[in-house]
């Protein structure tokens, strides 16, 4: 249609003028213009790219967020802080635990409160197996990306397996909900213990199948050795953090640069690597899943005893039994529950080493039970701007492995 000719060639003049090397006598001929998505496999999530290529090699590119866009920042100002925990879970909704902790911590912190040491361990124990689940479905989705079908399954089945200890855990295997302002929702049980020593036991061998499968596969090098390249000053300039961050080089890892819970009291290496490509991603990803796996069995042999929630009854829920049996608790439970918990005015940013990086909550409080301003620094928000650059190029059937490397989750990219 005529209508249509003219609308594509304003978007091609619109793709010109970000590029001032490519100049376009003819674009109808000479390029194409292509949506990918936002109803795309490949794309993990309704992400839209507006992609111009010369045959088949993508020229530039042209990511579209905000078709899940759920408003979850506005949400939180009209919620109570502990209302809006189970929000956290569907953020990246891979890793809904390491969520809930990074939520807690800014909370705690603009309210004055601390969780007790045995609480802290627990949470180190749940971010640590979410990140271990996160990096499974990250690997496991861009293998099948590129053909490795066996892969995928491999790592469902280990994902399966966490399932079950955080079933255990917190009662529920998926959106646990389970960190509270100043602890946990409930404690870690020696069946819990036994499960997760179980699993931390056998995954390195199963980990080992899968690099075997993959590291010298040449399917699979081909496909992501010197694909989606970055070099670390353009993914500091970006925004990438985490492992994206690291496979350029970049040795920053927010558990040791910014120690926070019992982080600073075990021992684990950063893992980084310096060829900045796809490649590069995925086996940051491998191995810091075996140093999560060490944090883990650290973290169980010296998790102390003592209570999961911070003693303070006017800011932390206290626990059902004194609820049923005593008034002054049973009030507490009544003004959190209603009212929420009331810090003093100010501002705080807490920023964690989530899956995907740096997962950061700024809250600005006017001593109400709710937020006045919530932001949330969400890793794939961040991660998705480097694909004009990551894209720029490359073939366009690279376009799936790219977007699987960098390990974005649509659900915290529109928050």
């Amino acid at each position: 249609m005529p209508e249509e000719k003219e609308n594509i060639s304003q978007i091609l003049k619109a793709l010109e003028d970000r590029d001032t090397n490519v100049v376009l006598e003819d674009p109808l001929e000479n390029y194409m213009v292509l949506n990918m998505g936002p109803q795309h496999p490949a794309t993990h999530g309704v992400l839209r790219l507006l992609v111009k290529l010369d045959g088949e090699t993508v020229v530039d590119c042209i990511p579209e967020l905000g078709y899940l866009h759920r408003g979850y920042e506005k949400i939180a100002e009209a919620s109570t802080y502990m209302e809006f925990i189970p929000h956290t879970d569907r953020l990246d909704y891979i890793s809904p635990i390491a969520n809930n902790v990074a939520f807690a911590l800014a909370v705690e912190k603009v309210a004055g409160v601390e969780a007790p040491p045995r609480a802290q361990y627990i949470r180190v124990i749940g971010a640590e197996l979410a990140r271990i689940s996160s990096h499974l479905m990250a690997i496991g989705a861009m293998a099948m990306d590129v053909g490795a079908i066996t892969v995928f399954l491999w790592a469902f089945r280990e994902r399966e397996k966490l399932y079950d200890v955080f079933d255990l855990l917190t009662g529920v295997r998926f959106t646990t909900s389970y960190t509270r302002i100043g602890g946990v929702a409930q404690d870690l049980t020696d069946e819990t213990k036994q499960a997760i020593k179980k699993f931390i036991d056998e995954f390195p061998k199963n980990l080992e199948d899968i690099s075997k499968m993959l590291n010298r596969n040449r399917i699979f090098l081909d496909r992501t050795v010197g694909v989606g390249v970055i070099d670390a000053q353009s993914a500091l300039d970006i925004g990438f953090s985490g492992p994206n961050l690291r496979a350029c080089g970049v040795d920053f890892d927010l558990r040791t640069f910014s120690p926070y819970l019992v982080y600073d009291q075990l021992s684990f290496n950063v893992i980084t690597a310096k060829d900045g490509d796809c490649f590069s991603r995925y086996m940051v990803r491998m191995t810091e899943m075996l140093e999560s796996a060490k944090i883990v069995e650290q973290a169980l042999n010296k998790i102390p005893n003592g209570p999961t929630k911070a003693d303070l009854p006017k800011k932390v829920l206290p626990e059902k039994e004194r609820v049923y049996t005593k008034m002054e608790e049973l009030i507490h439970d009544f003004v959190i529950v209603n009212d929420g918990v009331s810090p003093a005015p100010g501002d705080v940013y807490v920023a964690t080493e989530g899956s995907k990086g740096e997962l950061g909550f700024y809250i600005i409080s006017d001593g109400s039970g709710h937020p006045w301003r919530l932001k949330i620094r969400s890793p794939s928000f961040c991660s998705l701007q480097a694909l004009p650059i990551l894209l720029k190029g490359q073939m366009i059937s690279d376009v799936v492995a790219i977007i699987g490397s960098i390990d974005p989750i649509m659900g915290e990219a529109d928050k």
